[in-house]
């Protein structure tokens, strides 16, 4: 493949060179090719394309990629799936990314948007459609030319050949032949074993300039006449700005102007040294907070109470009030997580330039439809006027999905009236994220006599994502965005629900006001919630002395991707066999947007001091067909690794109403020489594709905390599991 082609390039070569443009059009009866060489996009303001294609004159093959690249490897695996079915040379594939339109909105997220792992699973269908018609039609070019049956000619390798005669002719030199045909409305697909770049290795298009520091993340872009801004932000929840020294931050060499924000007080300056030091001496007056009292100690004691405040019923199956009193026997534990920071490599960051009749935005972001909907809303211009420029992102997890960086650059940039770029520092990245929400829940089961699961009562008391994200989204006051691996909405594109049935489910939510703000977190609330379920079931396994992959098996059913991924990961692991004193074995299995996986962790423990060690972590995953699997097993890596981190060392530190933590001096992360040996072993499977960058995560913790109970028979109930924590459970073992 052939580096990323920039859009001037890539406009140059287009003006000057007609070729094969076909889209994938997203209608309410599903998807269909059109040919965009005809104009027929235009034609019908009902069409909204998706995603598309170009085939040049020069016999490039140019593909538009809707989503943002932060490492997972979209940028590869969409061309790839292009490239297939089209039989194109990968040697002439360049990848072009997209601007921010409705034409490239996801055709299951409704929007320009990179979450839910829904990048190959939302483009995956339409793409293969798309390369498929562009090959037939190719053919049908070259029949024409030659005068010959279609059924002579074969597509190979950006070519058409001509079976008799050897005769060929190049994409290239048929492309604008080709524009003018009709597309084909059902295509034939290639079988899997005509495959030549899908599940096979292949190489990320995006790691040759970022090893040789040529990649552009949000942090390299350089506009003529730049600003940089930085903004002083309050110090506490509920803040407000009073009196501050505007003519001190002035003072200060290369400090142009100081300027009032929605996030702060900013101040701009040639350099951001100059900026930072100018926002050092505002010295703002900030009013007392909201929650002045709040700290970690409030905060858990306020999840926990309100357990017992009635929530919004979510989910009624059956009879359980009744199922419970009637059981042979009932348990109960109660479960508490924390807030987690993001922590992205790259610390949030946007340059703008707001201009009478345009506005520009390159940033680092998850969402270019809301960026360019606040970029319309603070720019004050309409959104065709505003045109975003997706850079490169140094991580993400849905930290980026949040616009309040990309208001800063916009709205700084309006008051000073030149290009300004805002660049936060990792104080201001960990002490105004928005969290991984916390959660305290409390479980009730009742099981028969033969040791069954018949009914479970969940209660779950949690911070609201969407009253952070969008308050119009709360379904009759259910935050179901924060209930996501326990339960999840029929028909909704995340495929979060847990994959148990009970014969008897209830589900209730309490909605905390605390007003820490929160939002998706790698996997969202399916991390956190999958350490409570699965760590109860484990409980209840051994509770009632059944293996605890068995106890699980009764309660999938006839779910043979679940029941699969159990059985293979119990296999690789070694399951059941004994271990030595002090080590212990633990198993988990959780399904989110669209993939299955079960984890078994080796953990050792050190009793007297509470010090958890992962020796190892064995994954298996069925996640349908696979595009490319070296970033699949790297993204599970990626998501152990974080799993782990959080599961043991990460939790946000509250203090008198704000943010104690600071740093990653008092934010501790899961450092290099404690990861673990990881395998990953990938179940071939023909089911519907699923996402990859979230799923990993969640069966991570309880996987943990099952071997922790298994090594020393003690349950941990909340996160991250350190020393103390490990040592209080202990203790306090039956």
């Amino acid at each position: 493949m052939k580096p990323a082609i920039s859009r001037r390039d890539f406009l140059q070569g287009s003006l000057a060179t007609a070729g094969l443009t076909l889209a994938a059009v997203v209608t309410p009866l599903g998807y269909r090719i059109v040919n965009a060489s005809q104009g027929r996009l235009g034609a019908d303001p009902t069409f909204k394309p998706s995603v598309w294609f170009e085939i040049r004159p020069d016999n490039l093959v140019i593909v538009t990629v809707p989503n943002s690249e932060m490492g997972q490897g979209v940028r590869t695996a969409l061309p790839m799936i292009v490239a297939e079915e089209l039989e194109a040379d990968w040697d002439k594939v360049c990848v072009l990314q997209a601007s921010a339109a409705e034409a490239f909105h996801s055709p299951i997220l409704h929007a320009q948007v990179t979450v839910a792992s829904a990048s190959c699973r939302g483009f995956y269908a339409p793409l293969r459609q798309a390369g498929a018609a562009g090959r037939a039609m190719l053919r049908t070019a070259a029949a024409q030319t030659w005068k010959v049956p279609e059924g002579e000619c074969v597509a190979f390798n950006s070519t058409v050949k001509h079976q008799r005669t050897g005769r060929t002719l190049t994409y290239g030199e048929l492309c604008k032949t080709a524009a003018g045909l009709p597309v084909p409305a059902d295509p034939p697909l290639k079988k899997e074993s005509e495959f030549r770049y899908l599940g096979k290795p292949m190489a990320r298009v995006d790691i040759p300039d970022k090893v040789a520091g040529a990649a552009v993340f949000g942090l390299d872009v350089q506009v003529p006449g730049m600003l940089y801004a930085s903004i002083d932000r309050p110090p506490t929840y509920g803040a407000k700005p009073g009196a501050f020294d505007e003519q001190a931050a002035l003072a200060v060499r290369g400090v142009r102007k100081v300027a009032a924000t929605p996030n702060g007080i900013a101040v701009v300056a040639d350099t951001i040294e100059a900026a930072w030091k100018g926002r050092d001496a505002l010295r703002v007056q900030w009013s007392g907070g909201s929650h002045p009292e709040m700290d970690d100690v409030s905060i858990e004691k306020q999840f926990l109470s309100d357990l017992d405040k009635p929530g919004v019923q979510v989910a009624h199956v059956g009879d359980v009030k009744k199922a419970l009193g009637s059981a042979a026997k009932t348990y109960e534990a109660v479960y508490y997580v924390p807030f987690v920071a993001h922590a992205t490599m790259e610390t949030m960051n946007a340059t703008a330039h707001v201009q009478a009749d345009r506005c520009d935005i390159w940033a680092p972001t998850q969402n270019q439809t809301l960026t360019q909907i606040m970029g319309s809303k603070f720019a004050e211009l309409p959104p065709e006027k505003v045109n975003v420029h997706t850079t490169l992102l140094g991580g993400g997890f849905g930290r980026r999905d949040p616009p309040d960086f990309i208001i800063d650059a916009v709205s700084v940039s309006k008051a000073v009236g030149k290009p300004v770029k805002v660049v936060w520092t990792r104080e201001e990245d960990l002490k105004h994220d928005f969290y991984r929400a916390a959660t305290a829940q409390k479980i009730q089961a009742g099981l028969d006599g033969e040791r069954r699961v018949t009914s479970w009562s969940h209660k779950v008391a949690c911070t609201s994502i969407l009253r952070f994200l969008n308050p119009e989204w709360l379904h009759n006051g259910i935050d179901i965005f924060s209930l996501w691996g326990i339960f999840d909405f029929p028909g909704t594109p995340a495929l979060s629900h847990t994959a148990y049935k009970f014969p008897n489910f209830y589900v209730e939510q309490y909605l905390s006001e605390l007003p820490v703000p929160a939002c998706p977190w790698r996997s969202v609330q399916n991390a956190p919630n999958a350490f409570i379920v699965e760590s109860f079931m484990d409980e209840l396994a051994h509770a009632e002395g059944v293996d605890p992959v068995e106890f699980r098996m009764h309660l999938l059913q006839d779910n043979m991707r679940v029941r699969r991924v159990l059985e293979t990961v119990a296999a690789k692991a070694g399951w059941g066999k004994p271990m030595p004193k002090g080590q212990g074995r633990g198993i988990a299995q959780h399904t989110c947007f669209g993939s299955y996986l079960a984890h078994v962790a080796d953990v050792s423990v050190d009793e007297a001091t509470g010090k958890v060690k992962v020796d190892r972590l064995v994954v298996a995953v069925d996640c349908g067909p696979v595009v490319n699997p070296g970033p699949l097993v790297a993204q599970i890596e990626g998501a152990a690794v974080m799993g782990i981190s959080t599961a043991l060392k990460e939790q946000v530190r509250f203090a008198k109403g704000g943010v104690a933590t600071a740093n990653f001096d008092d934010y501790h992360l899961l450092r290099m020489s404690e990861v673990p040996e990881i395998e990953v072993h990938i179940i071939k499977s023909a089911e519907k594709i699923g996402g990859i960058g979230e799923p990993g995560v969640p069966p991570v913790a309880p996987a943990i905390a099952n071997a922790i109970f298994n090594a020393t028979g003690a349950r941990v109930r909340r996160l991250p599991m350190t020393r103390q924590t490990v040592l209080a459970a202990i203790r306090n073992r039956a």
